[in-house]
């Protein structure tokens, strides 16, 4: 018998109907759900550890997010044919529900979790991503997994100026914003996204839209956890030992000394490191020798809470930063381009303790990116890569390859700089920007945004606007009655701090955010004071970057290859293509050339690829002539292709030959063509004549020759006209033109 799940449904705001189901898949996790939108499904499952490893005193919490290619009828690619290590998309739609879930759980819970998100099921018209984090917070609720839940996710799009929840694909490619916020009944989340230089004022209009909607979300989920045994109530734990009287004694002993070294303002990350530590460090020399292996695990925990509440307080009651700045204070910034000398373009972007080199990589078409995962493909021709080594905090740790982490900053910095990316024929490169941090003491995916449009203006690109980045930070206290925004975050701030609100812009608007929020109860006001104060400080930084390079080079590189773009009629495309790609092959060959073709539409977009201009002038020529129609009385310059008794046939564009007539050589009568034109002679001549019929060319040199004056045209006796009439027609019988294998016609004898 089919066990009947317990159901919830809601309505999205465009009457469509989303189904949240448990109880009918995956019943040994702690949490299953399905949850169903038209024909796309998502099964999410959490399980979590009954206990905690001993000495974790952190959230061990791991979030996946996973595409089958069945759920959408495909294959997957690549020798094995099976599903294989995340892509790059399916790793950003978990840290999107990673990011908004990991707030929620309790400060004491410890056990390993794992939440697990499948697409089963898929439409190509409706994105997953945004029906992810329901899934995951809907198998939290159903569970007996404590958390402080339940969220939502959605996306915003302003689409002609109208707010959309969760719109298809197709009404996304006439969005100027695309937001991913994420939130609980009462407060935001997470927000990340990109826009199309809007203000502030719609960025906060779009947080309240996308609001109002997961309140629906967060009801239907309460509504289904209230019919689920399982999930009422909570399972008890208890995770941490603690020491009252230690936790006490580190307290009197550290806070007035972290404080008054908070005032003291140091810029250098690691002496103020150190400094800290040699506070606690004297702490430790406090405790009996016996007693210190049990008590440092709980010192180093106390110590860390006492230093954050020291800082904290230093900073709403004195209005002084750790490293001294006033709380709207960027850091010291200096840039220089041009600094690789073979690389494309490049720069180094320097705030304060945080450095990135950035290299600008120009391609063709041939390099732009595939993507193939089951609902999203396509290509992409504009693409960002972000390293983050280990050397850039001075630390020694081995190199695993590229992580989330980094997946994450560099596809932020990738869509802040995109919207300004030129498209079409003004820009016929694949670009890949890839940008090194060198040092990191907070904010290196900002300064990633930065270097990475000095580095696009050193190589030439001609981008739209400059675009500049910068993270703002939070310290609030007494449910946000007192608070201080913070400009341009150091590391330590974002660790001890309540947000990390990430926006980049240009002069004129939001290009891209991301902001991670880890306290209830932050008030729009708040958000907006954040918002104008990071606009002061883009406006800031760009007004440095300028100071460096403000125009794109006039002209590339002089070893960046040149690439031009041409539009040709779709029906052409065969025809420059030729047989077997004979043609272009050859144009490429002769031409020393790489060339392109695309079909959009109605057209064929060819780019021309050739570190020399000359070459590119010459490809285009012939492209140009292939798709050039004949037109009677023009005149070109031929190819003699073959010699008949009774003339020469001469290929005026490529594939297109014409009769070149031996009365029409010269003024003078010709009575052979012996010595009067070879194959392989260039020749000017003019089109006369096409017949309506055949379509065959018929061409004339002697109407570009002047006449000669008192000369008898085309004079010769009687016989050998005749003979010469019978010649021709002996010669012309049975041949053919190899222009559409039709025969020549036979030749117009003049008997002037």
């Amino acid at each position: 018998m089919t066990p009947q799940g317990i159901k919830q449904s809601f309505e999205l705001p465009d009457g469509r109907l989303v189904t949240i189901e448990t109880g009918k898949l995956a019943k040994q996790a702690d949490g299953a759900v399905v949850v169903t939108v038209g024909k796309t499904m998502l099964l999410a499952t959490v399980v979590s550890a009954k206990e905690a490893k001993e000495d974790v005193d952190f959230m061990p919490l791991s979030v996946d997010y996973k595409e089958k290619y069945a759920a959408t009828g495909k294959f997957p690619g690549g020798f094995f044919k099976r599903e294989a290590r995340p892509s790059d998309y399916e790793v950003l739609i978990a840290r999107l529900v990673d990011r908004a879930l990991r707030p929620l759980f309790p400060d004491d819970y410890h056990a390993e979790t794992q939440v697990l998100i499948n697409l089963i099921s898929g439409d190509v018209t409706v994105p997953p991503d945004a029906f992810a984090a329901l899934a995951a917070s809907a198998a939290l609720a159903v569970s007996d997994i404590p958390f402080h839940g339940p969220i939502s996710e959605v996306r915003v799009a302003r689409i002609n100026g109208e707010f959309v929840i969760n719109p298809g694909f197709e009404a996304l490619a006439d969005a100027d914003l695309d937001l991913m916020v994420a939130a609980t009944m009462e407060n935001i989340m997470m927000v990340e996204g990109e826009a199309k230089e809007v203000s502030e004022a719609v960025m906060l209009q779009a947080l309240k839209t996308a609001h109002d909607a997961i309140k629906v979300q967060c009801q239907a989920q309460l509504d289904l956890a209230a019919r689920v045994e399982k999930a009422n109530p909570k399972r008890e734990y208890c995770h941490e030992r603690n020491d009252d009287e230690l936790k006490q004694a580190v307290h009197d002993f550290a806070y007035q000394s972290c404080y008054e070294l908070a005032l003291k303002g140091n810029p250098n990350k690691h002496e103020r490191a150190d400094a800290f530590k040699a506070i606690e460090d004297s702490f430790l020399t406090t405790i009996p020798e016996e007693e210190l292996e049990e008590k440092t695990p709980l010192v180093k925990r106390y110590f860390h809470d006492v230093e954050k509440k020291a800082v904290r307080d230093a900073i709403l009651q004195e209005k002084v930063r750790l490293d001294g700045r006033k709380l709207n204070e960027i850091r010291p910034i200096w840039c220089e381009v041009d600094y690789l000398p073979s690389a494309h373009g490049s720069a180094i972007f320097t705030r304060g303790e945080t450095q990135s080199l950035v290299t600008v990589t120009l391609g063709s078409k041939m390099d732009e990116q595939t993507i193939d995962g089951a609902v999203v493909t396509g290509t992409s021709n504009f693409f960002l890569h972000y390293n983050f080594p280990s050397f850039s905090t001075g630390e020694a740790k081995p190199n695993r390859g590229v992580g989330r982490r980094e997946i994450g900053h560099g596809n932020l910095a990738e869509r802040a700089l995109k919207p300004m990316i030129p498209t079409g024929e003004q820009n016929p490169y694949t670009i890949r920007v890839v940008s090194d941090i060198l040092e990191s003491n907070g904010s290196s995916s900002m300064a990633s945004v930065c270097g990475g449009t000095l580095a696009l203006l050193d190589a030439g690109v001609k981008i739209v606007k400059p675009v500049a980045g910068i993270a703002m930070g939070l310290i609030s206290a007494d449910k946000n009655q007192k608070y201080a925004v913070l400009s341009d975050i150091l590391g330590d701030e974002d660790h001890l701090g309540d947000m990390d609100f990430k926006v980049t812009g240009t002069k004129d608007g939001i290009t891209a955010c991301q902001m991670d929020i880890k306290v209830d109860g932050l008030t729009y006001e708040v958000l907006e004071i954040a918002l104008e104060q990071a606009r002061q400080g883009r406006l800031h930084i760009l007004g440095e970057m300028a100071k460096t390079i403000t125009e794109p080079r006039e002209d590339y590189k002089e070893f960046v290859p040149r690439i031009e773009q041409i539009t040709i009629p779709k029906e052409f495309i065969g025809a420059v293509i030729g047989p077997g790609g004979k043609i272009i092959q050859e144009t490429q060959r002769e031409t020393n050339t790489v060339i392109v073709i695309e079909e959009k539409g109605d057209f064929g977009v060819i780019d021309i690829v050739s570190p020399d201009k000359n070459s590119i002038e010459a490809a285009k020529a012939r492209i140009r002539a292939i798709v050039a129609v004949p037109e009677i009385g023009e005149e070109y310059l031929g190819t003699v292709r073959s010699i008949q008794p009774f003339g020469a046939f001469v290929e005026i564009l490529p594939g297109k030959d014409g009769l070149l007539h031996i009365s029409e050589i010269e003024w003078r009568r010709l009575e052979t063509m012996d010595g009067v034109l070879s194959v392989g002679d260039k020749v000017k001549v003019k089109l006369i004549e096409i017949d309506p019929k055949t379509g065959k060319l018929k061409l004339s040199r002697k109407v570009l020759i002047p006449k000669p004056e008192g000369m008898a045209v085309n004079q010769k006796p009687e016989g050998l006209r005749n003979n010469g009439q019978r010649n021709e027609r002996r010669q012309d019988n049975g041949r053919e033109n190899k222009n559409g294998g039709h025969r020549h016609p036979r030749p117009n004898n003049d008997r002037n």
